[in-house]
C-alpha cells in the first residue's frame, strides 16, 4: 500500500481490527515474542492488518501470522449449533514498540 491511505482504504483500515485478544496464552506471547494479538475480520489479509495497526495505534509492525479459529460447536438440548469461525492475527512488533491498552484514551 502507499505510503498515505485514501480515505476509502483507511475506513476499510479502521474496520479491519476488531478487538484484543486477552487470554493468559496472549499474555504470555507479549512478553515473551513483543507481538500483540487481535480479532480481525474474515477476509482481512496480512498487509491490511499491518497497515491497520500501524494507523491505529501509531506503532511499527515487523511482522503478521495470521490463524483461522474453527467455531466450537455447542448443544442447545436436542439439537447441535457453531459458534461462528473467526481469524486472530499475532503482530509481532519492532523492538522498543508497545501497545498498551490499559490506559486507553477516552474521549
Amino acid at each position: 500500500m502507499s505510503a498515505a491511505p485514501s480515505m476509502k482504504q483507511q475506513e476499510r483500515l479502521m474496520q479491519v481490527i476488531l478487538a484484543p485478544v486477552i487470554s493468559e496464552k496472549s499474555t504470555f506471547v507479549a512478553d515473551k515474542n513483543e507481538q500483540v494479538i487481535f480479532r480481525v475480520v474474515q477476509d482481512a489479509t496480512k498487509p491490511e492488518i499491518k497497515a491497520a495497526v500501524e494507523l491505529m495505534f501509531k506503532v511499527e509492525v515487523e511482522s503478521v501470522n495470521v490463524a483461522n479459529v474453527r467455531g466450537k460447536e455447542k448443544r442447545f438440548g436436542r439439537f447441535m449449533g457453531r459458534r461462528n469461525h473467526w481469524k486472530k492475527a499475532y503482530v509481532c512488533l519492532k523492538p522498543g514498540q508497545e501497545i498498551n491498552f490499559a490506559e486507553g484514551e477516552v474521549k
